[in-house]
């Protein structure tokens, strides 16, 4: 498969407006954490991947030790290249290719880092308004929902609805067809194991009983010895894709959790992993002053560290971007969010949200910073104001200016705004929201997240507290 645009580009990155003597952090202090953030890079290159090949024994801190999602997308690539069809991906392509012929839409059924990723994908790499495009507009890709994440009573019965499920008959035409992809590495996670039985239930209601029918239609990602692999097994479903070893499930967005999704909507699969190779790459061997991977780190725990700026606020400035920082804010939040340690992520899209928190950020504690994402390429044409010869709302002024137009004078004068209340904030620019540049993206905030963790003296995989709210629950439910 071949690059559509033989043209990626570096994401780009300015903590200027976080370089403030009386509010912020200043070069010096940078350079002074550089040789710990490259020590903590070089031994996420070498020993940590050789502790997770069983070349070095794992001490007991280290466990768990997920840090599989380094390498992870090249090694698909790699299997791939030496066998199209035998390979995870090829074999992934194949499925996905003969459902885009079979089906009209697709349910998605997991929560955490087992579908956050994957609807992350899909906002930024689909057109806007993915699902209300007509079969023709969306090249016969199916439409995607997401369920499982949840125990939303009215959430769940509406989409079943919206899928049939109540005419309590088969489906005929394509039209009429769903598909239903499950993932959980172990099954056991109650959100996502209620919403398969109730999905599985509907689905075989759908395809009228016929098991052969059932199977071609339910993709599962889980791991290898769980409830979720003995229950497809007994189904039936032979063609399962792995949840991967050593890849915690909010850095598994690169493997099938994420790309089985991804190629259901005909995203270029090979381009985002593609990407997240190069951005690998830059982390590997850039030198510290010119890695955006450490660079990134630097400027916020700094900030942090000496001006006890512990919220973070991601201020992405496209709708395309708003999934993926919610994203992030699971990534980092169950990353670091431990040992009475941590940052609050927050994630807010602008320009709508400078009308409903921006007073609060602009004015109230000093305990913010803002990592603003800022897309320099728009996948669409310019869209100009327009003129009116009624000019009851003086716009015409500035009909001739375009929607890329105010965005940027919305982000220049806020940060202007920002700067001169003494508010710190940086900037990273996203050359286009595609395939190529959102593998760079992903895989740049798994690595910082990682980097960070380990300059914290935290382990930055398990999530121990998420733990306790499942076995409360379970308890109060009466399970054993």
């Amino acid at each position: 498969m071949k690059l559509r645009r033989n043209n990626l580009l570096p994401l780009r990155f300015d903590p200027s407006g976080a370089m403030n003597i009386s509010h912020g952090i200043d070069a010096a202090q940078i350079s002074a954490l550089m040789p710990n953030l490259g020590g903590i890079r070089d031994s996420m290159m070498t020993t940590e991947l050789e502790m997770l090949a069983g070349e070095k024994p794992i001490p007991p801190e280290m466990e768990p030790l997920d840090a599989g999602f380094v390498q992870m997308p090249a090694k698909l690539l790699a299997e791939y290249e030496a066998n199209r069809h035998g390979s995870e991906l090829g074999r992934l392509f194949q499925r996905a290719t003969h459902l885009h012929k079979i089906v009209d839409r697709v349910v998605v059924l997991g929560i955490g880092g087992s579908y956050m990723g994957a609807k992350a994908i899909l906002e930024s790499c689909c057109q806007p308004y993915w699902n209300e495009l007509s079969r023709g507009d969306r090249g016969s890709k199916p439409r995607m929902y997401f369920e499982g994440n949840n125990v939303d009573n009215d959430a769940s019965q509406s989409l079943l609805h919206l899928l049939d499920a109540h005419k309590n008959k088969p489906a005929i035409t394509e039209l009429e067809r769903w598909a239903l992809v499950v993932i959980s590495k172990s099954g056991g996670t109650l959100e996502t194991a209620a919403a398969f039985r109730q999905f599985l239930a509907a689905l075989e209601v759908s395809t009228g009983g016929d098991r052969q029918k059932l199977v071609e239609l339910l993709v599962p990602v889980t791991g290898l010895g769980g409830k979720l692999h003995k229950m497809v097994s007994e189904l039936g479903v032979t063609d399962v894709y792995p949840v991967p070893d050593g890849v915690g499930g909010r850095c598994s967005v690169l493997s099938a959790v994420g790309l089985v999704p991804a190629a259901m909507l005909g995203v270029n699969v090979i381009e985002l992993l593609q990407g997240a190779v190069a951005m690998t790459e830059h982390f590997h061997t850039a030198k510290p002053e010119e890695n955006i991977v450490l660079q990134f780190v630097a400027a916020n725990h700094l900030l942090e560290k000496h001006r006890g700026v512990n919220i973070r606020v991601m201020s992405v400035w496209s709708k395309a971007l708003e999934s993926f920082g919610m994203w992030y804010d699971q990534l980092s939040a169950e990353s670091l969010g431990k040992n009475l340690m941590g940052f609050t992520p927050l994630t807010t899209l602008n320009t709508r949200d400078l009308h409903s928190r921006h007073q609060q950020h602009q004015q109230g504690k000093r305990d913010k910073v803002f990592n603003n994402i800022i897309v320099d390429e728009y996948r669409f044409d310019a869209l100009p104001i327009g003129k009116r010869d009624a000019d009851a709302d003086s716009l015409n002024e500035i009909a001739e200016k375009t929607l890329p137009e105010v965005m940027q004078a919305a982000i220049e004068g806020t940060n202007q705004a920002l700067r001169e209340d003494g508010r710190p904030s940086t900037n990273l620019f996203v050359p286009r929201v595609d395939e190529l540049h959102m593998g760079q993206l992903f895989q740049m905030m798994m690595l910082a997240t990682a980097v960070e963790g380990r300059l914290m003296g935290i382990n930055p995989y398990g999530q121990p507290g998420v733990e306790s709210y499942k076995k409360n629950m379970n308890r109060l439910l009466g399970r054993k």
